[in-house]
């Protein structure tokens, strides 16, 4: 039966990034509550829900609230559930740099989400900017010129996976540098650190460009920040934002577990 719930959206900055108060994703939600959440997912664009300590069932039900959970084709699978993906950074690496999730694929995966098991006594916080605010604050004439341009980057999943020896790049993948979101019509940028270089420009003006991209879009202004304790949930729109675990925490234990989602079959655009 679905627990209809009354719940509060915290706001923890001026431009984007809520937590949820007073629901618990150990239960299903009724439709009311799942609307609610769906508009405040499109408003703040990461929500975090403290201590709710989801199974990896519970974990794969509460991102479908939101969009369709992704079998992804390289990732380690946790062995309770084949859309749960356990890392472990002992084990598989750190994510200490600003970057996209999927950008193998077009199009990259609408949602991230992890449920934290482990976190380290002191440091381990994640970073998210808002790439759409980024956007705005452009001049008019540098997004005509972005307008024309696109990313590129490696288009083969297995260098994506988790602790994964990179090898060379055989084929290639565009993403446009202007995403215009498929859920609200907001334009943003979509840039990763990962990028291989531009189109459309010269190589040294890709490379000027680039930098001051990923300058620009890092910038303080439009970030915000989360600690973390075992058991909490954290989603957040991966076509709007881009995200940094921060490495500050040495040989400490952070160990989580991740689900995707992507576009549901059917999801219409915005106008």
């Amino acid at each position: 039966m679905a627990t209809v719930t009354t719940h509060e959206i915290r706001r923890v900055g001026p431009r984007f990034g809520a937590e949820v108060i007073g629901i618990d994703l150990t239960h299903s939600v009724d439709e009311g509550t799942a609307d609610q959440l769906r508009q405040a997912f499109q408003e703040h664009k990461v929500l975090v829900f403290r201590d709710q300590n989801l199974t990896p069932d519970q974990h794969v039900a509460a991102v479908r609230i939101f969009a369709e959970p992704f079998d992804h084709p390289t990732a380690a699978k946790d062995s309770a559930h084949p859309l749960v993906y356990p890392y472990n950074v002992r084990h598989t690496g750190k994510a200490s740099t600003w970057h996209i999730g999927g950008l193998w694929r077009s199009p990259v995966f609408a949602i991230e989400s992890l449920t934290y098991e482990e976190v380290p006594e002191l440091g381990g916080h994640t970073l998210w900017a808002d790439l759409q605010t980024a956007y705005d604050d452009l001049s008019e004439p540098f997004k005509v010129l972005l307008e024309s341009v696109s990313a590129v980057y490696d288009a083969d999943p297995q260098n994506y996976a988790q602790g994964a020896t990179r090898s060379s790049v055989v084929e290639t993948v565009e993403h446009p540098l202007v995403l215009k979101h498929p859920a609200t019509g907001r334009k943003g940028l979509f840039i990763s650190t990962s990028a291989l270089g531009l189109t459309g420009v010269t190589p040294e003006e890709g490379r000027t460009l680039l930098d001051h991209l990923l300058r620009h879009a890092s910038s303080p202004d439009y970030t915000i920040r989360f600690g973390w304790n075992p058991g909490d949930f954290v989603l957040w729109d991966n076509q709007a934002t881009w995200h940094y675990a921060v490495d500050d925490y040495g040989d400490g234990a952070r160990v989580y577990r991740k689900v995707i989602g992507v576009e549901r079959p059917g999801d219409t655009s915005a106008a």
